[in-house]
């Protein structure tokens, strides 16, 4: 591992925990207000509040982001809303305030708990002189819940007041979502009513604040006041030392969708009329009147045993190397809480709930990098995300229409419709001051067979019949469709090609003949033909639905094969190894990333397409021939993945956080084990040691990066532990870091589970109980049948 890296690592060592269940700070930094409220967040794929203070306003980023809530502010970026702050508290002392802010502490931290999905922050004052202890969760037991329990502890005599409230002054990314706000005071609660300017969308928040000397009575508050934007009642209270208050606060939201049918959603129309106001104003009231029936204890218990579930199908557990562990569980933490696991007709967002930055949209993130840790831990999860997939085919399919091709083009940048929101003018050029128009949501075709390839490795690796007949297969079939517009045959060389487009690497745009892309075309457009032919033979009627529902033809199915037979693959060069990234790469200037920085005259720049410094260079944004290994493992030989894993890595400059997983895979198959690694801490690094970039192209970018957090549980799963799919269970052949002990972590298969640990030396494997079937191992040349209830241990090289 680079001496870099090391020092980095050993330099954050005050994050770790001794349990590796949190991460922490013990100094407070100002300036890194926005990473630190990503890192801290908490959520529950429903809402995610950032893990900034209570007492934070707009200009420190706080953010209730909440899903479904889809709306234009203004006039460019769809976005989901961020809503006002319910857990809004204000301290002061002889007329100061005593902010969090501003420092000045006796003593300090701020932590998260990812085994419990809690918030807390402690602080010692020693002006005033008082202890101030939070923590806070947004429920998993109920997902409108978002509650905190404050305690504040005096160390010498001290007048106390204490505002708390509703913010409504909201951070934002691209402008006021809110065509009216209002604040009011009802006889238990506060009320925030929100009423957003595109959708006519109604959001309703209601508070219910309890302020208690600890094991007292409750203490009424003095008055009812507004404090800048914020409505808040206000205590006043005289303390000794040692004298404790405790403050509850229970805070919930419905929006309009929440209402809204949403079991045969395929666009907004479906879904019916908006409820009113004073529907969602009920619905918001039944949830705090629930909520405040129960103690505080009652709900944080409920929510723990949710997470408990969670972690024992998720958690990995790496022994001999702390960091890892730690980092390991910070990633699938944030992948979790992104999720949607409530409905199926949302996405994962790429900055998932921690801020508005990529609109609260998928991407092929989605299916590629966010998808298989739930895909192989909790398949319901995944089910629903592919699900989405169809319950937006309508507005792939429009987009297609619109660009003159058949089938479903799914939309790069895909929110609750499916419909098209990636600008075409996403970056500006900092030089000039001049938008620069990309291509990502007409060129970068790949997203269409990306989710068709998941949809294969969905059913691969549930055996779900039922998902393909009523979704997937539609998906299939609409996405060959779509390919089978979208090729060229080029009759001299009797061959398909697909021209003009833009491949996982984005600072090239306007090639021809991408391998990734090529190559997944080819490979949906066999599994359409194999689902096709399987389906007509064996479940006529479903077929037959399906055909009629979208007006296919047989000449479709011979077309698809013939494309899957002759489309162009670019092959490896049979002295180097090397496959061609597109058609014309090799004949671009070979250089490297740290050279052609030095060309810059801005450091604000854009890399890419159309006058980038890396457009007429070899250097690239993130892998692209790497990135098809990684998702078909079995496609070249090891050796070619070496060839093409050294030549490509010092050419790629990483400008997106989904290159360093790639890289690690790959590493770790060709016995690179350091470089794997470094990888690996890097990818997983992303967020928590602020290497990402918040702003490119002068557009903010901040927030989680959710597909790095997903995709760290493939670096380690499919990566170290080698693990693969076969026709009959998994195969393994395990590279683990040279510090790890032990690795261990479950799988899932067919609806069964098998727990997995690996030594440096050998592996052992058990197969649970209530197992239906016998499931196959692979590792290297032996094959072993683990029936129900049976352990296996094999030995490594």
């Amino acid at each position: 591992m680079n001496t870099k890296m090391e020092q980095r690592v050993e330099l954050s060592d005050e994050i770790w925990s001794e349990t590796c269940w949190e991460i922490g700070e013990s100094r407070f930094d100002p300036d890194q207000a926005v990473t630190a409220g990503s890192n801290f967040m908490i959520g529950n794929g429903y809402m995610g509040y950032r893990g900034t203070f209570a007492d934070d306003r707009a200009d420190q980023y706080p953010a209730l982001v909440v899903t479904d809530t889809y709306d234009n502010a203004d006039g460019t970026w769809k976005e989901l809303v961020t809503a006002p702050n319910g857990l809004f508290t204000l301290l002061s002392c002889r007329g100061k305030d005593i902010l969090w802010r501003q420092g000045g502490f006796g003593e300090y931290e701020r932590r998260l708990n990812m085994l419990r999905g809690e918030w807390s922050a402690r602080a010692r004052w020693d002006d005033p002189g008082i202890l101030v202890e939070e923590e806070r969760f947004c429920s998993y037991d109920d997902l409108h819940l978002l509650t905190s329990r404050t305690r504040i502890t005096a160390l010498g005599e001290v007048e106390l007041e204490i505002a708390t409230g509703i913010d409504g002054k909201v951070w934002s990314l691209n402008g006021n979502h809110f065509s009216s706000l209002s604040l009011e005071e009802g006889p238990d609660c506060l009320e925030a009513s929100c009423v957003t300017g595109e959708q006519g969308y109604h959001l309703v928040l209601r508070e219910d604040a309890l302020l208690r000397r600890a094991g007292g009575a409750a203490i009424e508050p003095c008055e009812t006041a507004s404090r800048e934007g914020a409505l808040c009642r206000v205590f006043r209270v005289s303390l000794e030392e040692g004298q404790a208050l405790v403050l509850e606060k229970r805070v919930v939201l419905y929006s309009s969708n929440d209402l809204r049918d949403t079991s045969r959603i395929t666009s907004d129309a479906a879904r019916g009329p908006l409820p009113t106001q004073e529907e969602v104003r009920q619905a918001t009231a039944g949830g705090l009147s629930r909520a405040v029936s129960r103690s505080w204890e009652e709900l944080r218990e409920a929510h723990r045993n949710i997470w408990k579930d969670r972690w024992d199908s998720a958690d990995i557990l790496i022994g001999g190397d702390r960091v890892a562990q730690t980092l390991i569980r910070y990633n699938l933490y944030h992948n979790v809480i992104a999720a949607p696991a409530h409905a199926d007709h949302l996405p994962l967002g790429a900055r998932g709930l921690s801020c508005q930055a990529y609109q609260g949209a998928a991407f092929w993130d989605q299916e590629i990098f966010n998808l298989p840790m739930f895909l192989f831990t909790d398949p319901e999860t995944a089910r629903r995300l592919l699900v989405y997939r169809y319950r937006t085919l309508d507005g792939a399919r429009k987009k297609a229409r619109d660009l003159g091709y058949r089938g479903a083009f799914y939309a790069w940048v895909s929110g609750d419709t499916g419909e098209e929101i990636c600008p075409s003018w996403f970056f500006r050029d900092v030089l000039t001051g001049r938008r620069i128009r990309n291509h990502f949501n007409d060129w970068q075709i790949h997203v269409s067979p990306d989710i068709a390839y998941t949809v294969w490795k969905y059913v691969t690796a549930t055996g779900d019949q039922e998902f393909l007949e009523l979704y997937g297969a539609e998906i299939l079939f609409e996405v060959a469709r779509f390919l089978a517009s979208r090729v060229h045959y080029r009759p001299g060389l009797e061959r398909y090609e697909i021209i003009r487009v833009l491949g996982p690497d984005e600072y090239h745009e306007n090639v021809d003949n991408n391998y990734f892309t090529n190559f997944q075309a080819q490979f949906v457009c066999r599994y359409a033909v194999e689902v096709y032919d399987s389906l007509s033979t064996d479940h006529p009627r479903v077929f037959d639905d399906v055909a009629r529902r979208i007006g296919l033809e047989r000449g479709e199915r011979d077309a698809w094969d013939d494309i899957a037979r002759r489309i162009y693959i670019p092959e490896a060069d049979h002295e180097t190894g090397l496959i061609e990234q597109f058609q014309g790469f090799f004949e671009l200037e070979d250089t490297r990333p740290e050279v052609i920085r030095e060309r810059l005259l801005d450091p604000g720049e854009y890399w890419g397409w159309p006058n980038g410094i890396a457009v007429e260079t070899q250097v690239s944004k993130q892998a692209d021939v790497t990135q098809l290994f990684m998702l078909h493992p079995k496609a070249c030989s090891r050796e070619v993945i070496r060839a093409n894993w050294e030549y490509y890595e010092p050419r790629t400059q990483h400008g997106s956080s989904l290159s360093y997983a790639v890289y690690a895979i790959c590493a770790a198959w060709i016995g690179h084990d350091q470089e794997a690694y470094r990888y690996f801490l890097r990818s997983c690094t992303v967020d928590l040691l602020n290497t990402g970039k918040a702003v490119s192209g002068g557009t903010f970018i901040g927030g989680i990066h959710t597909a790095a957090c997903g995709v760290a549980w493939q670096i380690v799963v499919s990566g170290f532990a080698g693990m693969y799919l076969t026709r009959s269970g998994f195969g393994f052949d395990p590279h683990l870091p040279s510090g790890w002990e032990t690795l261990a972590f479950t799988l899932k298969r067919w609806g069964d589970s098998l727990e997995v640990t690996l030594h440096q030396r050998a592996m052992t494997v058990r197969a649970r109980e209530d197992n239906s079937r016998e499931i196959t191992l692979e590792v290297g040349s032996s094959e072993v049948a683990l029936p129900p209830g049976q352990q296996v241990a094999v030995p490594l090289r």
